[in-house]
């Protein structure tokens, strides 16, 4: 092509467009140009190596920032050049080298050569109190992971012998199989994409080269964990059977249930019973929180129900936000049984309440007066 186009204009995204936008719309043109997909079109080759050179650009970001600024000489040439198709599988290893485009054309996955798995991830449980949940704690768990062997080093082979190259894969882990215009990249079906075979395996893990041991270590379990939450720790997970890094271990939490608080979030929740009364007199009660004691008011009139709040005494926001509050409920406890003087003092004060009724308690007797003793109709039915 005699003058380059506008990377932008090739890509048909607007100069706005995000990361995420370029690789879409990249995708869709490597899958419409690509040679494999339509080898009747000459011109597809160089279509493809231009949506590719634009790609390369506009995918990072100081490229993208020069040619924004100075146009297609601020980034040289253009960006890469490619030789042919392979150098561009090469160069996009991580957009073609696996899931649908890499099974689809056999992208090498920007190397060439087999890719070591990742270890698998574990896992282990950890229980704590609610008081160790607010405030974080150092706790010892316990669990089996998968390790290099150490008999034969994380090999597979028997001591005195070594893995062979795969014939079938020539080493690299994946096998390709035509069918018309496809191209299906698999796993190997005879090292089951490891690369290698073992004749002579080791007599400890079996030629896995991983042997299964129980380990013991200590973690820090953040301040505001909840229930059902798990903790990450990178890299303590089995280690990788090809040399790759090994997985992770996420430890999950149980918090146990509290005798007094319940858990709403950041808040803590308590149910607080006052005597009739403390209700009707007010007074100053002492509360627990999970910091120790704290006083706290409760005004004449209190109904049942009424909340109260002290702020600052609930749980910390494990993401580093601010911490919750503690909400105390109160109910009016009726005890079931009575001293003398207290029956004798509550049956005045019903006596009082008789000859002058409460506003509220009144309105709500007038209601039962006229719900059991209907109004007799104003005008009596004319005699004849």
């Amino acid at each position: 092509m005699s003058q380059k186009r506008c990377y932008y204009e090739v890509l048909q995204v607007e100069r706005s467009a995000s990361r995420a936008d370029i690789d879409r719309a990249y995708r869709k043109l490597a899958l419409r140009y690509h040679p494999d997909s339509n080898r009747g079109e000459e011109d597809n080759s160089e279509k493809f190596k231009e949506a590719s050179e634009a790609y390369d650009v506009l995918r990072d970001a100081e490229k993208r920032a020069r040619y924004d600024q100075y146009g297609h000489a601020g980034v040289g040439s253009g960006g890469q050049q490619f030789n042919d198709v392979e150098d561009i599988f090469e160069a996009f290893g991580d957009l073609f080298g696996g899931g649908m485009f890499g099974d689809l054309f056999g992208g090498r996955g920007g190397g060439g050569g087999r890719r070591a798995r990742r270890g698998a991830d574990v896992r282990c449980d950890v229980t704590l109190t609610l008081e160790e949940a607010a405030a974080g704690v150092r706790r010892e768990v316990s669990f089996r992971r998968r390790v290099s062997c150490e008999t034969c080093d994380g090999s597979g082979a028997a001591p005195g012998s070594h893995p062979q190259t795969c014939r079938q894969c020539g080493g690299r882990g994946q096998v390709i199989q035509s069918a018309g215009i496809l191209r299906v990249q698999t796993a190997c079906p005879v090292c089951h994409g490891s690369g290698q075979t073992i004749s002579d395996p080791c007599p400890t893990c079996g030629g896995a080269g991983l042997e299964s041991k129980r380990v013991t270590l200590e973690i820090d379990i953040p301040a505001g964990v909840d229930d059902g939450m798990r903790v990450r720790l990178p890299g303590e997970g089995e280690a990788s059977p090809g040399g790759g890094r090994p997985g992770d271990c996420y430890c999950f939490v149980t918090v146990k249930p509290h005798n007094l608080f319940q858990r709403d979030g950041t808040n803590l929740l308590l149910a607080l019973p006052i005597a009739y009364t403390q209700a009707a007199l007010g007074a100053e009660i002492e509360v627990p929180t999970l910091e120790g004691r704290q006083t706290v008011r409760i005004e004449p009139g209190t109904q049942s129900g009424t909340v109260l709040q002290i702020r600052g005494q609930g749980i910390v926001d494990p993401r580093g936000g601010r911490k919750g509050d503690l909400l105390i409920q109160t109910f009016i406890e009726v005890p079931k049984k009575l001293p003398a003087e207290q029956a004798k003092l509550l049956r005045q004060l019903a006596e009082v309440e008789h000859e002058a009724v409460l506003p509220e308690r009144k309105s709500f007797l007038d209601k039962l007066r006229d719900f059991f003793e209907p109004e007799e109709s104003a005008t009596d039915e004319p005699s004849k």
